[in-house]
């Protein structure tokens, strides 16, 4: 599943796996993905490297900005 883009991410996250994205639900995973020391937060990082952690970090802000506007 190639998740290039915010387009991409939200409507996986959205549509596919049916996850509305609530400020509640937002502000936990952006505040679970930046602590290096979550349990859940390392397995992203050993499935997916830190590279894709700090893009999906970046598009949980970006929803954020979206539902804040």
């Amino acid at each position: 599943m190639g998740l290039a883009t915010y387009e991409d991410w939200k409507h996986c996250i959205t549509k596919l796996c049916g996850i509305p994205l609530t400020p509640d639900y937002i502000e936990k995973r952006i505040t679970e993905l930046s602590d290096a020391n979550n349990d859940h937060t390392k397995r992203f990082i050993d499935v997916w490297g830190e590279p894709h952690l700090n893009r999906t970090v970046g598009w949980f802000k970006q929803a954020k900005q979206e539902i804040e506007s």
